[in-house]
């Protein structure tokens, strides 16, 4: 399948999503002066997948992003992604579904 059969199946918002995490990530790695040879060897990839990675490319692969994310010092952050606690869906449907009254049970 190629890259943009794979777009093409994305919902647009996470298209876009994936596009910025990658664009961030190239930031990250300019910021802290790698270059690209740097970092796909510290990946263990080749510069044409890095290049993949910070085009938002869907089809790399996911351990190489959190590669990324460790090298660059933010892999706690991917690790909260989808944190119970800042869930803010999650939490909604959980207040939802509380029960209106608790009843006492007569000894």
């Amino acid at each position: 399948m190629f890259m943009s059969q794979k777009i093409a199946s994305m919902p647009l918002p996470a298209e876009r999503a994936l596009r910025k995490l990658g664009r961030d990530l190239a930031l990250a790695r300019r910021k802290r002066g790698i270059a690209t040879n740097d970092m796909a060897a510290r990946l263990f990839v080749s510069r044409d997948t890095l290049w993949r990675l910070e085009r938002g490319d869907p089809t790399v692969a996911l351990g190489t992003l959190v590669t990324a994310a460790f090298i660059l010092n933010l892999h706690e952050r991917l690790a909260n992604l989808a944190a119970p606690a800042s869930d803010d869906l999650g939490l909604s449907l959980d207040e939802r579904r509380l029960p209106q009254r608790i009843r006492r049970h007569k000894s």
